[in-house]
């Protein structure tokens, strides 16, 4: 039965509340911090830092190092094109205004200029590393660039996925088919294929035909592909057209695309259920007195944010490229029991798999790995 947690309720009034106030603190203000804090801005296309799931993750890792430096403000800044040069320009608009710059994605690779002209800025780079000219990663003194191994979350939501399917299909949505979302497909795919050889789920990801993705080189990656980011209508149609396919579970990596897919979901006659990603979207499943999400695959981000401001403000700052995964905790799933439906013996079996992650001794498929969800390495492994 899908259930609504009263505390998640609560937890998300205040969270509402904490993010209001600080927004309007930083954004309103216009001052440049004080000795004791950070002017900082957080940039991110084309979707806000309201999206529930990958710039709000970044986002409340910000407010929360101001909750803990309250000299600090925030400015939001939305680029809505999703073009990388709009993305560059925004950036350069306004650099001198702020000490921090937080930029939110894949976009903004082409950045490196930038920081090099402003040697006194500071910037946090997530989800890729930064990038020249012609495209070759750069690493840069000022930029702190933290990309994650999305293939691990992926995984878990893989296996939690098959261990809880009834109609034995299960399904990935995605919004874009850059590297980092393809990560997240094919760990997903990986992690089915483990449950399936390992607890004997006999799950079948579903890949619609019409909605395949073509990566970064030009290839057919399969999945299901919104196209966008942006596209609440575009994720809709596709969670309908799977859950007609028969898909009781879908693993969301789609941004605010992604919101279609709960609806989809929320307004399903069957008892169908979601994984959020990026962050603990259990608030974005209240479904009347019920919840559609199962869980959610976890990508560290705010945490990390929060940790690199704090180098800022104290002087230790050190620039540089980081591949972030679950042997730094940066990647995950949500096991608590209040925000999450699934079941002790589930998590019990997706701790044993992930530890293996953790451990080195599993590595899902990923876009550029050499393997695939039928062969990656530890596919065999207990």
């Amino acid at each position: 039965m899908k259930k609504r947690s009263f505390l998640a309720v609560v937890c998300s009034f205040l969270a509402g509340a904490l993010m209001l106030t600080a927004c309007s603190g930083g954004a309103a203000s216009g001052k440049t911090a004080d000795a004791q804090g950070l002017k900082i801005a957080i940039v991110s296309s084309p979707t806000g830092v309201d999206d529930g799931s990958f710039n709000q993750e970044n986002y409340n890792g910000i407010l929360s190092f101001i909750a803990a430096h309250p000299g600090s403000t925030v400015t939001p800044v939305q680029e809505t094109t999703g073009d990388t040069a709009a993305c560059i320009k925004a950036v350069e608009d306004i650099v001198v205004d702020y000490d921090v710059i937080v930029c939110d994605g894949f976009q903004f690779a082409g950045i490196a200029e930038i920081a090099k002209d402003n040697p006194t800025k500071k910037f946090i780079l997530v989800d890729t590393a930064p990038s020249d000219a012609d495209g070759n990663e750069v690493s840069v003194d000022n930029i702190y660039a933290m990309t994650f191994k999305e293939e691990e979350g992926g995984f878990v939501a893989g296996v939690a996925a098959a261990l809880k399917s009834k109609t034995k299909k299960v399904a990935v949505v995605n919004g874009i088919a850059f590297p980092t979302n393809v990560n997240y497909q094919y760990g997903f795919m990986s992690g089915v294929n483990y449950a399936n050889k390992h607890y004997n789920t006999g799950v079948e990801v579903v890949e619609l035909a019409s909605y395949a993705g073509t990566d970064v080189t030009g290839a057919n990656v399969g999945g299901n592909y919104v196209g966008s980011f942006g596209d609440p209508a575009g994720g809709k149609v596709i969670g309908e057209a799977l859950i007609k396919e028969g898909c009781d579970v879908i693993f969301v990596a789609a941004g605010a695309s992604g919101n279609g897919v709960f609806t989809a979901v929320k307004e399903s006659a069957a008892e169908d259920y979601v994984i959020g990603c990026d962050t603990d979207q259990f608030d974005d499943g209240v479904n009347g007195s019920e919840n559609i999400v199962l869980t959610s695959s976890l990508k560290v981000m705010g945490a990390n944010d929060k940790r690199v401001l704090e180098t800022v403000l104290d002087g230790t700052f050190k620039g540089g490229n980081y591949h972030l995964g679950a042997d730094t905790d940066s990647t995950g799933y949500v096991s608590d029991p209040n925000r999450c439906q699934l079941t002790a013996d589930d998590i019990a079996k997706i701790d044993k798999a992930f530890a293996l992650v953790k451990n080195g001794t599993i590595v899902p498929a990923a876009n550029f790995s050499g393997t695939t969800p039928d062969n990656f390495q530890g596919l065999d492994a207990e």
